[in-house]
C-alpha cells in the first residue's frame, strides 16, 4: 500500500469513500422514503393507485432483495471484478433504476408497470454490487493493527446517515412541489455524484485499493488449514452467530415499518401540520438518521461510563428489543387517540417518540452485530457469515412487509401491540439465555463483567 495523503489523521481516501457512500444512501433513502406513497397514491396525482397490502407486499421483497444480492455481488467482486470495478458498475445500474423510475414509461418505450418493475431489478442489482464492497475498501485503507480503524468507521458511519438524513427532506419537499417522479429523479442524481466522485478521484485518492479481486490475493496466501474441519470452539461460535441472528430478524422486521406501514399511517392518520405549514410525510424519515448522528455520541459515552459494567452483546441485542417495544408503544398511543375513528388525525409526537427509541435499539443492535461477526466467524468463513448476517436482515424485510400488508384484516392496533409483544416476550427470552451464548463464545466477551480495554473496544465498535 503506498503512502497516503492524510485528512484530519486518516488517509484522504476515506473521505471520498464517505463522499461516495453518503450519496449513494441519499440515492437509496430518497426512493425508499417515498415508494410505498407513490405506489398508494391515486393515478390522477401521478401514482400507481395500488392498494396497501399490494404495495407492502412489493416493499418486502424490494427491501428483502436488496439484503440477498450484496451476497452475490461480494461474491463477484471477490473472484472477478474486484471491488472498485463493482462499485462503478453497481452505481451505474443504481442511476439508470432511478432515472428509469423517473421518467415517463412512454419515454423510455416501456408500459407504467414494465418500466416500473425495471426500475427496481434494476436497483436491485445495483445495490448487490455496491453495498458489500465500499465498507470493505474502507478498512483496506488501514494496515492489521491500526488503530485509527475503529474512529475510520466512525466517520464513515456518520456519512452513512447524513445521506439518510438529507434523503428523506430532499425527496419530501420535491414531491411536494413537482410530484412523485421528481424525488426519483433526486434519487438519480445523488447516485451520479456519486459516481462522479468515484471516477474522477479513486485512482489518485485511494491508489490501488479495490483494483485486484480477494481470490487473486488469497492465491498467493493459500494455506492448508483453510481445509481444516471446524473445531468444537468454532461451531460454539457459529452457533451465537445463528441464534443472535434469529433476534436478528424479530428486530428488523419491526424497525422496518418505518417505510412501510409507519409510513403510510403517517400521510394518511397524522397531523403534520405546524401553524399554516404541512410537513411533507416522507421528512419523518429523516428522524431515524437525525436521531443517530445526535445519540450515537451519547450511548458511546454511556458504554464508557459503565466501565466493567458494560454490558455484553447478547444483552444489548434484549435491551434494543426493548427499545424496539417502548417504540411500537408509542404507536399504540397513536391509535388509541383516534380513539376508532379514521377520521381523527393524530400527533406527530407519537411518530417522533417511536423512531426515537427504534434508533435507541438500532445503536445498540447494527454495529454490535457486524462487530460480533468479525469477532466469531473463523478467518476463513468471515466473508460467508458476514453474508448470512445480512441474509437475516433480508428475512426480516420481507416479514416486515408481510406483517404491515395485514393491516387491512388486523387494523393498526393489532399489528403495533403485536409487534411490541414479540419484541418484549424475544429480549425476555434473550437475556435468559445470554450467559450461555456468552460462553459458547469462547472468550470472545465474558459474561456480566468485562476488563477496561475490551469494555473500549466494544465502546469503539459501537460507533463503527
Amino acid at each position: 500500500m503506498r503512502e497516503q495523503h492524510n485528512i484530519l489523521g486518516h488517509p484522504r481516501g476515506l473521505f471520498l469513500l464517505f463522499g461516495t457512500e453518503l450519496w449513494e444512501r441519499f440515492s437509496y433513502y430518497a426512493m425508499r422514503a417515498i415508494l410505498v406513497l407513490f405506489l398508494t397514491d391515486t393515478t390522477i396525482n401521478g401514482g400507481m393507485g395500488w392498494t396497501t397490502k399490494q404495495a407492502l407486499d412489493l416493499y418486502g421483497i424490494y427491501t428483502g432483495l436488496v439484503y440477498i444480492t450484496p451476497l452475490i455481488g461480494g461474491w463477484i467482486a471477490d473472484n472477478y471484478l474486484g471491488q472498485r470495478k463493482s462499485i462503478i458498475l453497481g452505481g451505474i445500474l443504481m442511476a439508470t433504476g432511478q432515472f428509469t423510475l423517473a421518467f415517463p414509461s412512454g419515454a423510455i418505450g416501456l408500459g407504467g408497470e414494465t418500466a416500473f418493475y425495471l426500475g427496481l431489478a434494476l436497483l436491485i442489482a445495483g445495490n448487490g454490487m455496491f453495498k458489500p464492497n465500499i465498507s470493505t475498501m474502507v478498512g483496506d485503507l488501514y494496515k492489521e493493527g491500526d488503530n485509527r480503524r475503529d474512529g475510520a468507521f466512525t466517520i464513515f458511519y456518520m456519512g452513512i446517515n447524513l445521506g439518510a438524513l438529507l434523503a428523506g427532506i430532499v425527496s419530501g419537499s420535491v414531491t411536494g412541489s413537482y410530484g412523485w417522479r421528481a424525488g426519483f429523479l433526486a434519487a438519480g442524481i445523488g447516485m451520479v455524484i456519486s459516481l462522479i466522485m468515484q471516477v474522477t478521484l479513486a485512482k489518485p485518492w485511494l491508489g490501488d485499493i479495490g483494483t485486484v479481486p480477494a481470490a487473486a490475493r488469497a492465491k498467493q496466501l493459500n494455506n492448508s488449514k483453510n481445509k481444516a474441519p471446524l473445531t468444537k470452539e468454532e461451531m460454539d461460535r457459529l452457533k451465537v452467530i445463528l441464534i443472535m441472528g434469529l433476534f436478528v430478524i424479530v428486530f428488523w422486521a419491526g424497525f422496518e415499518q418505518a417505510g412501510g406501514l409507519m409510513n403510510i399511517y403517517t400521510q394518511q392518520y397524522t397531523d403534520r401540520m405546524l401553524g399554516d405549514f404541512e410537513v411533507p410525510s416522507a421528512w419523518f424519515q429523516s428522524l431515524n438518521p437525525f436521531f443517530i448522528i445526535v445519540l450515537a455520541p451519547v450511548l458511546a459515552a454511556f458504554w464508557v461510563k459503565l466501565g466493567k459494567r458494560e454490558p455484553n452483546s447478547p444483552v444489548k441485542f434484549a435491551l434494543a428489543l426493548f427499545f424496539l417495544a417502548l417504540g411500537f408503544l408509542c404507536m399504540v398511543g397513536a391509535v388509541l387517540e383516534q380513539g376508532g375513528d379514521v377520521t381523527v388525525k393524530t400527533s406527530m409526537l407519537w411518530l417522533v417518540g417511536a423512531f426515537f427509541f427504534h434508533t435507541l435499539g438500532e445503536l445498540c443492535l447494527s454495529p454490535i452485530g457486524l462487530s460480533l461477526v468479525t469477532k466469531l466467524a473463523p478467518l476463513r468463513l468471515a466473508s460467508l457469515m458476514m453474508g448470512a448476517w445480512f441474509g437475516f436482515n433480508a428475512i426480516a424485510n420481507y416479514v416486515a412487509g408481510l406483517v404491515g400488508s395485514h393491516v387491512g384484516e388486523l387494523g393498526a392496533m393489532s399489528i403495533f401491540s403485536g409487534i411490541a409483544i414479540t419484541a418484549t416476550i424475544s429480549g425476555v427470552l434473550l437475556l435468559l439465555c445470554a450467559n450461555t451464548l456468552v460462553k459458547w463464545m469462547h472468550g470472545a466477551e465474558i459474561s456480566n463483567a468485562s476488563s477496561t480495554d475490551e469494555s473500549d473496544e466494544n465502546q469503539q465498535a459501537q460507533l463503527a
